[in-house]
């Protein structure tokens, strides 16, 4: 899901290429540009369309700095047009997410993953969830630098 990121240039066309419905783009689109509907109302859309699929089984992900990095700038793509900015304006993408009063998509991510594991501390040890995360693989590693995640930065 996330490396294809790169390959769309608009968020409502990934969304749309994600669930796999080509039908559903051009209503989506229709909805989302900029003209014809309130900032309000896309910011609502946002939030019940394209972040449940977005999210969709999150809790599990390895997100690695790249990826972290797509996806910050696929959500700014989106969210900087919902402003009504273009990427010359001198706004950061803190302060445009100040304004539309909206969570970053990893502070969310981070969320899911922290009541996953709450979740799964809750659960009886003999249940497969619990026994995998305190599984320990033995043998040895590859050489070189292993890749870096999003807890590590």
């Amino acid at each position: 899901m996330v490396s294809d990121l790169g390959k769309h240039c608009s968020f409502c066309f990934y969304v749309s290429s994600y669930v796999g419905c080509s039908v559903t783009y051009v209503p989506i689109k229709a909805t989302y540009s900029t003209q014809k509907t309130l900032k309000k109302t896309r910011i609502k859309l946002y939030n019940t369309l394209a972040l449940p699929v977005l999210l969709y089984g999150s809790e599990t992900w390895t997100v690695k700095a790249r990826d972290a990095r797509r996806i910050t700038a696929a959500e700014m793509k989106y969210m900087r047009r919902t402003a009504g900015y273009i990427w010359t304006d001198y706004k950061t993408s803190a302060q445009i997410a100040k304004e539309l009063k909206i969570t970053p998509i990893l502070d969310r991510l981070l969320e899911y993953k922290r009541n996953w594991i709450q979740h799964i501390n809750r659960i009886p040890r003999n249940r497969l969830p619990r026994v995998m995360k305190r599984y320990s693989p033995t043998g040895r590693r590859n050489h070189g630098r292993p890749l870096k995640r999003l807890l590590d930065m």
